[in-house]
């Protein structure tokens, strides 16, 4: 592999409030050549989360992610970075993780992880171990990506629709 084969994940995207940060391991190639998280037409996330919070997948994206941001939802991934020919999770090698745990000290309001797929699951298990016994709760989700072909559309919407309990869900305050 070249140096041209590795990626690199982008900025959280977080606004004040958050209760969930959604994880998923490295962005696909789609989604890196075009800056976005989840950009690949075929990946079912914007169409799960536009029916679940009740916005159109075919917003602008900075406008999607608002709408997350005002249901309290944070996107990050797993990894800062790795090296990996095409998208598959599959073909990761060389993996940098991202500071889950400082990103979780400096929004002290997110109580739930969801892991988008299984290697997002692995990963931060692998490098953010500690986060596992920070009183979050962590939660792995099917992959949205079509390579998840085991799990049909319906099923991964049931599987994201607990990430709308949460957040619509009143917090006791301490």
């Amino acid at each position: 592999m070249s140096d041209s084969d590795l990626k690199h994940s982008f900025p959280p995207s977080i606004f004040p409030g958050a209760r969930v940060l959604i994880l998923g391991s490295m962005p696909g190639e789609e989604s890196l050549r075009r800056q976005e998280y989840y950009a690949y037409r075929h990946n079912a996330f914007w169409r799960i989360m536009g029916e679940l919070f009740s916005f159109s997948p075919d917003l602008p994206y900075p406008e999607r992610l608002a709408a997350l941001g005002r249901n309290r939802i944070a996107l990050w991934d797993s990894l800062a970075s790795c090296r990996r020919e095409g998208s598959l999770d599959t073909r990761i090698t060389d993996p940098v993780p991202n500071d889950i745990a400082g990103l979780l000290r400096e929004n002290s309001g997110i109580s739930h992880i969801f892991c988008n797929g299984t290697a997002s699951f692995r990963f931060l298990k692998r490098y953010n171990a500690c986060v596992f016994h920070s009183g979050v709760t962590i939660q792995k989700l099917p992959s949205t990506s079509p390579a998840a072909a085991l799990y049909s559309y319906q099923e991964k919407r049931k599987a994201y629709s607990v990430i709308r309990e949460i957040v619509n869900f009143p917090r006791r305050e301490g």
